[in-house]
């Protein structure tokens, strides 16, 4: 296939993903509380959860040939409008069947969109230059969509204008891919991860993609049900969604910058335990502002996990495999995807159920991290 080793720009592809991650952040909080007005029962949400990141892993084998047949910035502008086709049918069609497959269909196209802005920032052989670019999308993605989860109390979750809304939005993220045609960094002869070479990747990357999936995808797909369980508002949800996701933007610099600087399994185990302080503090102490800063805690936790990882296992490779290579984490990512909230949706019935899985989950993690970390050589770099 193709790739190249320069990113051609950077302005298509992060303006592009921050206005997807507006709609998208909207629409996956939007999904579970939105099953009650189309009369579809909420057991339906963790399945459908589950399908979306189906989608995901599927998409992840697939993406790689479409790149390479048509390019970054077309293959980026075809998932888009994908997704955008899964998005009408879903209120036009309110029946469970249709629902799973316009879920399932819309993780395939949000694969190809994740695997083609992450290959288009990381390519480049400079590790600060690539921990920079990443920094800057798990930025974007997350600052999109924390805009998105207003939506639910702006615009609402009820009827065709959410699904409008989201609709228009995803348009409008076309238009910087279909605006600068010349934005598409210029190709060259591309190779594929070899088994070996698939097998030999960090297995502590792999853990990590793994662990980001479960739990990122059971905050998105499970978060929101719980909250409403709990008799909060919609802007209460809302807001919990946002200071969720807001914790896992405000904590990519950070990331960025300690990720050049020291051992990264011990910085991903940082980040699991900074989890798990978060679960407890909310399991112990009751409060609406407790939740808030707990949330947004468990933001910066999970949502940090995926970067570091995917920097990881992209360190000491060349230019010419990453688009490979974050298909391969992508595909890790979406396992975990789809058994988290099939998983975390047998605690919801529990007190603190949805807190207690994401306990064992970054408990689990922190140990084995720690426990690479300390085989390893001392790993900080100066500057």
């Amino acid at each position: 296939m193709t790739a190249t080793r320069q990113s051609g720009g950077i302005f298509v592809p992060v303006a592009g993903l921050a206005i997807f991650a507006i709609a998208s952040g909207y629409l996956m909080s939007l999904i579970p509380l939105t099953l009650s007005f189309f009369a579809l029962p909420a057991s339906l949400a963790s399945w459908l959860a589950s399908t979306f990141y189906l989608g995901l892993l599927i998409g992840a084998l697939l993406v790689e040939k479409v790149v390479a047949r048509i390019g970054h910035r077309m293959a980026f502008v075809s998932f888009l409008l994908l997704l955008a086709v899964t998005i009408v049918m879903m209120p036009l069609v309110p029946e469970q069947l249709t629902w799973l497959i316009a879920r399932f269909v819309a993780g395939i196209a949000v694969a190809g969109i994740f695997v083609v802005v992450e290959s288009w920032l990381l390519i480049g052989d400079n590790k600060k230059e690539r921990a920079k670019r990443l920094g800057l999308y798990m930025t974007a993605l997350y600052g999109g969509g924390t805009l998105g989860q207003f939506g639910i109390g702006f615009i609402g979750v009820e009827g065709l204008l959410p699904f409008a809304s989201i609709l228009g939005l995803i348009a409008l993220a076309t238009l910087p891919a279909l605006a600068c045609k010349q934005s598409q960094p210029a190709c060259e002869q591309h190779i594929s991860l070899s088994a070996r070479q698939i097998f030999a990747l960090s297995k502590p990357a792999v853990l990590g993609c793994f662990v980001s999936g479960i739990v990122m995808s059971s905050v998105y797909g499970l978060l929101p049900i719980s909250l409403q369980m709990q008799n909060l508002t919609a802007e209460q949800i809302g807001g919990l969604m946002a200071s969720t996701v807001l914790g896992g933007m405000a904590i990519q610099p950070v990331v960025s910058a300690l990720s050049c600087k020291m051992s990264k399994t011990l910085l991903m185990a940082a980040a699991c335990l900074l989890g798990i302080f978060a679960t407890g503090l909310m399991s112990l102490i009751p409060g609406y502002s407790i939740m808030v800063v707990g949330l947004a805690l468990l933001g910066m936790s999970s949502f940090a996990l995926y970067p570091i990882a995917i920097s990881l296992a992209c360190d000491e490779l060349d230019s010419s495999v990453i688009v490979s290579a974050t298909q391969i984490m992508l595909f890790s990512y979406s396992f975990g995807s789809v058994a988290g909230p099939l998983v975390a949706g047998t605690f919801l019935e529990q007190e603190h159920g949805l807190n207690n899985f994401f306990f064992v989950a970054l408990a689990s993690t922190a140990v084995y991290m720690l426990m690479v970390s300390l085989k390893q050589k001392p790993q900080i770099v100066a500057g």
